[in-house]
């Protein structure tokens, strides 16, 4: 008879951190980032605490991950330890052992619940070489006078045609810049799918022909719970600190 496995005791500490990905490291895919945090963790020697069964691993769960080739500054994760820490120290040996462009930006204690059900939405930047401002803006008013955009895009479970205007609570041009590159500035609502800041430039150019004569590049900016009367992002890790 196989013996049972040791059954670990559950986190003493639930930390929750803010990361940013930047430069070329917006290219490291989800996968790529959680082994690369994985083994920041052993270097920084934390005491992460492990989940039971008989392929233990370490209590870290990883919430509203960016695309693969976004920069991001809000990206976040949290992460139970056996035994209690310093945020601020956490932060500090993390941040030495992640490679220069994943940069740990804030570590707070967890008051509890769940951090994915407060990343409801989130506010990206996106640039578009190529795109003169004035097609850009008459973009933005064409797609937001209609109720629904079409768009497809490649999911694991094939193709998929969903509604990419319904999760637009915000879009716009932003002011200055020249007319050489048009960046956009938009709030975007969680839902399943994600609608990605990709597959609102789809929707850009079916409604109005919007192109960019190079990749587009998306940054998000802010995530977090989605204000709907003002339409705004807020913190996720407010609370934290609020009862830190």
């Amino acid at each position: 008879m196989r013996e049972q496995p040791e059954q670990q005791a559950p986190p003493v500490q639930r930390l929750r951190v803010r990361y940013a990905k930047r430069g070329r490291l917006r290219f490291t895919s989800h996968r790529d980032f959680s082994r690369a945090f994985e083994r920041a963790v052993a270097r920084a020697r934390l005491p992460v605490a492990y989940s039971s069964g008989f392929h233990p691993h370490p209590r870290i769960s990883y919430a509203g991950a960016s695309p693969t080739g976004a920069a991001s500054e809000a990206e976040y994760l949290e992460i139970g330890l056996a035994h209690e820490a310093d945020p601020q120290a956490v932060l500090a040996t993390l941040d030495e052992a992640l490679p220069p462009g994943l940069d740990v930006l804030e570590v707070v204690a967890s008051p509890g619940g769940s951090l994915a059900d407060l990343l409801e939405a989130s506010r990206w930047r996106t640039r578009l070489p190529g795109a003169t401002r004035a097609a850009a803006q008459d973009a933005v008013r064409r797609f937001l006078d209609v109720e629904e955009v079409l768009v497809e895009r490649m999911t694991k479970k094939g193709m998929r045609t969903f509604d990419c205007r319904a999760a637009v609570v915000a879009l716009r041009v932003e002011p200055g810049n020249g007319d050489e590159c048009a960046i956009l500035d938009m709030v975007l609502r969680h839902g399943t799918p994600s609608v990605r800041p990709d597959d609102v430039l789809a929707g850009l150019r079916t409604t109005a022909g919007l192109e960019a004569t190079a990749a587009p590049l998306h940054e998000r900016l802010a995530q977090g719970p989605l204000d709907r009367r003002t339409g705004t992002v807020g913190d996720p890790l407010a609370p934290n600190r609020d009862s830190a």
